[in-house]
């Protein structure tokens, strides 16, 4: 198949979002056109190979690896919790490190004995990103809606800016932050080069009578495009692309009617996904080079 050019290169997809073994998975991702994949480590864990068998599955499917997810419940914890998560997480660095993943997805703590404090967050964030400098890999933090004191964009964005690590960034839900409560022109406060991953998804649902995130997330997400709210993530899209973002845009759209296709299938419409924003959406706004900031960088 005929590889496509420019923004749809931009584009990959997280192999959880498909069925079957990981080979299988990664040949569907390849054969539609991509050039890259998000690995689960669950899926590089069990693969009958081991670490080391995933690995030579990525390197023969020849595509980029952009990321490892996730690192849970991390941060905020002390004593017997703290030490346990950290050895959780050197593992992961070196997971992450054997299969050519450049950085670890870390998912704020829904854990109830977890620190609210952001300068105990910020804290073990920068430990976190400490210990992947010898590695080369980056860490990149993204607040869940059930986060027990982050709960999204901004609020990791707050305990990033204060852990100030060169290695540690953004990773970003594209659909909750799209129908957060916040205007997306908050996003300006975000520094662009500190945004490492951008997730993507839609669902079919509007989410009620408000169109809320929680609500509609409680129904099967789909591809940008196929859903409900395909206007305001392009919005997002548009949003991110103006300001200078240049990382990684990931499609992770995890529900049972995929899981029941042949992996082709599922990412031939990553695929439309793809052209649709990359094509339609992203050719709308050419950000002029060295786009000056009109506005500072958010603090905590």
């Amino acid at each position: 198949m005929t590889r496509s050019t420019g923004n749809i290169d931009d584009f990959g997809i997280a192999a959880v979002t498909l069925a079957g073994p990981l080979e299988a998975r990664l040949a569907g991702i390849r054969d539609a056109g991509f050039t890259r994949v998000m690995l689960d480590a669950g899926d590089v864990a069990r693969h009958p190979g081991g670490v080391e068998g995933a690995a030579r599955a990525v390197q023969a499917s020849g595509l980029r690896v952009n990321g490892l997810q996730w690192l849970r419940d991390f941060e905020g914890l002390s004593g017997r919790q703290h030490a346990h998560k950290l050895e959780i997480a050197k593992a992961l660095l070196q997971m992450a490190h054997a299969v050519g993943a450049p950085m670890l997805l870390v998912s704020s703590s829904s854990h109830r004995a977890a620190a609210q404090d952001l300068p105990a967050i910020a804290r073990d964030l920068r430990k976190l990103a400490v210990l992947a400098v010898p590695l080369g890999l980056k860490v990149a933090y993204e607040g869940a809606s059930g986060g027990h004191t982050v709960r999204d964009c901004f609020g990791a964005w707050d305990a990033v800016y204060r852990a100030d690590m060169p290695n540690l960034g953004l990773a970003i839900d594209g659909l909750h932050t799209a129908l957060g409560s916040i205007s997306l022109e908050d996003l300006d406060f975000i520094e662009p080069q500190k945004i490492f991953v951008v997730r993507l998804a839609d669902v079919l649902d509007a989410g009620g009578p408000t169109g809320d995130a929680a609500g509609a997330m409680t129904h099967g997400p789909v591809f940008p495009g196929e859903g409900a709210h395909s206007e305001q993530v392009a919005a997002l899209v548009l949003r991110l692309a103006a300001l200078g973002f240049r990382g990684d845009w990931s499609f992770e759209v995890v529900n049972d009617d995929h899981w029941q296709l042949p992996p082709p299938l599922v990412a031939r419409r990553a695929r439309t996904a793809a052209q649709w924003l990359g094509e339609d959406v992203l050719r709308r706004s050419v950000p002029l080079p060295g786009r000056m900031r009109l506005r500072p960088a958010r603090k905590g």
